[in-house]
């Protein structure tokens, strides 16, 4: 058996304590920043692996008995260096106004703990704080990059360490790396259930049972959906030949390519035969124009139930489903 897990599910602690002394147990996690910072540090990585490549696999002493998987991929390396350049700048365009604040002459800003408030505000909001140096006092705030940092965390932009305990000839580096990327799965299935279909959260339960049937029955719900979406791809906003376009990815560090039909389904908002694209949302609220009601003859006591029609689009996606509605 083989978990794969992110690096906050799959750690240190619990691959000695639960993982490693279970025989025929293997794991595929990734290494946390300071981990990758320290076989940077180590010489064990090196940039001028990935002049020509954008995988490369080295071993390490603190990592007995395991692979490690290094990539680097430059559109992440863009994007995060992007972002934190971002970051900072609306960081400093905040700070600024409370350094100003101190030294305006009417009504300055005073007190150490009432400055620190609202530079907290600050860092709270961008979370790049440890990327600067602060001075505050009782009648003063001061503050300046701390390059040395902010150059330490560019050196790792788009570099990451896939980290596993199975053997190569079992699976190899690509396919290593195709696992771990699987976990993409896993997370659109949480946000899924949290947020955006099925809403696990909030729920107000008294006692721990109700609870429990509660998340079960989201997970039963979201493997209706799971069979749904797969059944119903051709018609959804969703990739249906994905892998297709799988087969003509470059590499596999590379962004997921997306297949013609999906570009087309994206760019036109049809299906190749030309039907509305939909999401499972839009779908489902199409479907549910469907009902069974309940007709009284007026001046009698006589009543009868008549189901509405499928429309031409709500038959087709019955046909798909492989099952008939009611009539």
């Amino acid at each position: 058996m083989i978990f794969v897990g992110d690096r906050g599910m799959i750690t240190s602690r619990r691959i000695e304590e639960d993982l490693r002394p279970l025989e025929g147990l293997d794991w595929i996690t990734a290494l946390r920043s300071e981990g990758l910072r320290a076989l940077m540090s180590a010489r064990i990585i090196d940039r001028s692996l990935f002049d020509q490549r954008d995988l490369a696999e080295v071993t390490s002493p603190d990592y007995p008995n395991e692979r490690l998987i290094v990539c680097r991929n430059p559109l992440l390396a863009d994007e995060r260096a992007r972002k934190r350049t971002e970051l900072l700048g609306c960081t400093q365009q905040k700070l600024d106004p409370i350094v100003a604040a101190t030294l305006r002459t009417k009504n300055p800003l005073r007190g150490e703990d009432k400055i620190a408030l609202q530079v907290g505000k600050v860092l709270g909001k961008y979370k790049v704080g440890k990327h600067f140096m602060l001075d505050i006092g009782d009648e003063y705030f001061r503050y300046r990059r701390d390059e040395v940092k902010i150059a330490a965390e560019a050196a790792l932009d788009g570099f990451y360490c896939i980290r596993t305990s199975v053997p190569e000839e079992t699976m190899p580096s690509e396919s290593t790396m195709r696992a771990y990327k699987s976990l993409s799965q896993v997370e659109r299935a949480f946000r899924c259930m949290k947020s955006i279909d099925l809403s696990v959260r909030p729920n107000f339960h008294r006692l721990d049972e109700s609870l429990r049937a509660h998340v079960c029955l989201c997970m039963l719900a979201y493997y209706v959906e799971w069979h749904l979406r797969r059944k119903l791809a051709a018609i959804l906003s969703d990739d249906h030949e994905k892998q297709d376009a799988e087969h003509k990815r470059a590499s596999i560090v590379s962004p997921a390519p997306r297949s013609e039909a999906g570009k087309s389904k994206e760019r036109t908002k049809r299906t190749h035969d030309g039907l509305p694209v939909h999401s499972l949302r839009t779908l489902l609220s199409d479907l549910a124009t469907l009902a069974k009601n309940r007709v009284r003859i007026e001046g009698t006591t006589e009543e009868f139930y008549l189901n509405t029609r499928a429309t031409p689009f709500q038959a087709h996606v019955f046909d798909l489903l492989g099952v008939q509605p009611s009539t």
